[in-house]
């Protein structure tokens, strides 16, 4: 997509983009947040990436807001405003939050939508999230898109400062999504769906090594998270995006583990994680696209700290892919239709994986690199490999573990696609 077309690791959608002027290192002591009532509609996350062409995502998020007379209301305010874009007055080359709300808004009319409209928020124009004309524009929707670009800049536009509380646009979101409206969202769009814990930025080689901080912090690398969270419209379990993509297993299992949660929801590119009765005891989940979404599982996870570093053993890793269902109460998969249960019947070793994290520093690193070599696993007979991370000093080796009740499942191409019950233990050498 045009507007979100930086170098890898750079300030892009979702990840450490820094907010200029207007955002602290690290947050204040926050009041108590808004009270999150559960919500009754549906959610569409994207894990970034979306591509213009996804007929899949784009058609499911118009179905859900009423088909042919979808109206979407696109939020853009994660993306640097018009004022802080040299290019703005370029409509081939501009990327700012009014051009790329008119970009979305396009593309959802493109796909079938009755009408998409920016909404006009954004850092310059902080004072709109509590317009009652904006209101009402919010009121006449029947769905919603948050775009990508830094998810701390929909904390600083849309929620009220140190109190954490809902601006009036928020809280009418919020209503909509409660009677049964769709929200949806790519990278920091998805992002910004988080409850407590929310990611700020980091990476995984630095979080295993150095631990997360809560706080917003200009080195991209430093593993950092939003105690308060985000709009808080899917608490089940934390949130990542662009996960293997950027290789950011490491430091999803480091954030969990630091603040205590027994799930991860990671998300994979150009593909949405469908989410129905968000909040509440009927949760359901399920995969949409041609990626996947990997849920990691630390219930029986057993993390610590010694003089050669931090590490972890007991988690599981479940890679679900499209038509995958998943219960978030009783934590259970449910494979899609016409998935069987793969043979490992392949006697050659796995392929050496010294960069399991796609390691930024590395030239030639290549991404999905850690669910490469789960997947290359599950067709062998072998029962457990070992990769490791780029970066010594330490390094640490990522091992896979096909232990009891471990199933993978191929669809029609007959590869190993949906992954359950994958063990991973992380430890430094």
């Amino acid at each position: 997509m045009r507007a979100q077309t930086p170098a890898r690791r750079a300030i892009i959608a979702g990840s450490t983009a820094l907010v200029l002027g207007v955002l602290s290192a690290a947050p204040a002591a926050q009041a108590a947040p808004t009270h999150r009532t559960p919500a009754h509609g549906s959610l569409v996350l994207v894990g970034g990436g979306l591509k213009d062409d996804n007929t899949q995502v784009y058609g499911e998020i118009i179905r859900r807001a009423g088909g042919a007379e979808a109206r979407i209301g696109v939020i853009t305010a994660a993306s640097v405003p018009a004022s802080q874009d040299p290019d703005a007055g370029d409509p081939e080359l501009c990327s700012n939050s009014e051009c790329n709300g008119a970009y979305y808004a396009g593309l959802f009319k493109r796909h079938g939508a009755a009408d998409a409209q920016w909404v006009p928020i954004d850092l310059d124009h902080i004072s709109n999230a509590d317009s009652d004309t904006v209101v009402r524009q919010i009121d006449s929707m029947t769905g919603f898109f948050f775009g990508g670009g830094d998810q701390y800049r929909y904390i600083t536009t849309l929620l009220h400062g140190d109190r954490h509380t809902d601006s009036k646009v928020l809280a009418a979101i919020r209503r909509k999504l409660a009677h049964g409206a769709v929200v949806s969202g790519s990278s920091a769009g998805a992002q910004i769906a988080s409850g407590r814990d929310m990611v700020s930025g980091g990476e995984s080689y630095e979080g295993l090594r150095d631990g997360s901080s809560p706080g917003y912090f200009e080195d991209p690398t430093r593993l950092g998270y939003i105690p308060e969270g985000g709009f808080g419209f899917l608490r089940s379990g934390l949130i990542d995006t662009h996960t293997g993509a950027y290789g950011r297993e490491g430091r999803a299992l480091r954030l969990a583990a630091d603040t205590h949660h027994d799930r991860v929801y990671a998300l994979e590119e150009n593909t949405a994680l469908v989410v129905d009765n968000p909040g509440t005891t009927g949760e359901q989940l399920s995969v949409l696209g041609p990626n996947g979404v990997a849920v990691l599982d630390l219930r029986h996870a057993r993390a610590r700290t010694d003089a050669s570093g931090w590490s972890l053993r007991g988690a599981r890793y479940n890679y679900l892919t499209n038509g995958d269902r998943y219960t978030a109460r009783t934590w259970r998969v449910s494979a899609a239709p016409g998935k069987t249960p793969a043979t490992a019947e392949d006697t050659t070793a796995v392929p050496a994986n010294t960069d399991v994290f796609y390691s930024a520093a590395n030239p030639d690193g290549t991404p999905y690199s850690f669910r490469t070599t789960a997947r290359a696993l599950a067709t062998r007979t072998q029962r457990s490999v070992t990769a490791t991370t780029y970066e010594t000093q330490p390094q640490y080796a990522v091992t896979l573990t096909k232990g009891h009740g471990f199933v993978a499942l191929t669809d029609t191409s007959a590869s190993a696609r949906t992954l359950i019950g994958l063990e991973v233990g992380i430890s430094p050498r």
